[in-house]
């Protein structure tokens, strides 16, 4: 996987908020997207995950850093005409399907939608290939995104993105706001579309067990930083940022037996949510040596840098070395 697609170097996004305070959502963050991948992307809610994914499609500006795609630079602001270019290779999918669809349009003005800005043809034949890939009947061109479940508006947001065939999707959430029966059949309609495609995937997500699932590599964000960053089963098997492994001990474990015995055993650990995940300044030291357990006197100086290690694991931890 030596070919990159997509690349973000020293990328930084900062909000100014009411009170003159400043939020820092992603710090300085590089991080590239291999062609043919799955890179899964987790950390707890306001970590900056979706912001980056906003970045990296160009639906929000930067502060600083740049982002690549195909090697080629992407423009600080984009521009209507950017926006047009870049469709034809990088698209997204939303957290709320429902909201990512036009409600006074039909599923046949939805789908072509994205050809017709391209200036490209439409037949009704592609319109029923795609409903097919994505396990909707024929009738279904002709109704409305209120007449569909919610995960059946998540494939028609699917189709709408891939349709158009770009190399790369953002996934930001995309089955979080789905019920569990139906998350599994969206991945596993995410994986056949990026066999059958040959898709780039960024999978923005908080359920850890569906990112195993479908993730070559998994990046591991806090507070718009990068801690660790490693193959899935790595990952998973054996973590080395405190962080990481405090993540993987919150998340429960599908078996009720073993998730009683972890429970009694104590090795599950609560995340201390009354810290807020985002940075209001960027400080000197590692964003995570307030919730560490572990800490260096060399933590509240010195932000670690990302390191690789075995197997290319890497990790900004001054403990790991």
């Amino acid at each position: 996987m030596a070919d990159i697609i997509l690349r973000a170097e020293k990328l930084s996004k900062h909000f100014h908020l009411a009170d003159n305070s400043l939020l820092i959502a992603v710090d300085d963050m590089s991080l590239s997207l291999y062609r043919g991948e799955v890179l899964g992307l987790v950390g707890e809610s306001g970590s900056g995950k979706s912001t980056l994914g906003r970045l990296l499609s160009g639906l929000a500006d930067k502060t600083s850093g740049e982002v690549y795609l195909s090697a080629e630079k992407q423009p600080q602001r984009f521009s209507r005409k950017d926006f047009q270019r870049q469709a034809k290779q990088l698209q997204m999918v939303f957290q709320d399907p429902t909201a990512s669809l036009n409600p006074r349009m039909t599923v046949a003005e939805i789908l072509s939608e994205p050809l017709v800005l391209q200036g490209v043809k439409v037949s009704r034949a592609l319109l029923l290939a795609w409903l097919n890939k994505i396990n909707l009947p024929e009738r279904a061109l002709d109704r409305y995104p209120h007449e569909f479940s919610g995960g059946q508006r998540q494939r028609l947001g699917i189709a709408r993105a891939l349709i158009a065939e770009p190399k790369v999707l953002i996934c930001d959430e995309p089955i979080s706001a789905l019920d569990v029966s139906v998350q599994a059949q969206i991945v596993n309609l995410l994986s056949a579309l990026r066999e059958s495609m040959g898709l780039s995937i960024l999978f923005i997500a908080h359920d850890l067990s569906m990112v195993r699932y479908i993730s070559d590599r998994i990046a591991v964000m806090y507070r718009g930083q990068l801690m660790e960053l490693a193959s899935s089963q790595a990952l998973f098997d054996t973590p080395q940022h405190p962080y990481t492994q405090l993540l993987l001990a919150s998340n429960p474990i599908a078996d009720p037996r073993r998730e009683q015995l972890r429970m009694q055993s104590g090795v599950s650990v609560e995340i201390n949510a009354a810290e807020p995940a985002m940075a209001s300044d960027k400080g000197t030291g590692c964003s995570f040596a307030g919730r560490c357990s572990h800490t260096l006197a060399q933590c509240y100086i010195e932000r670690p840098s990302l390191k690789s290690h075995v197997n290319n694991h890497q990790i900004a931890c001054h403990l790991v070395v």
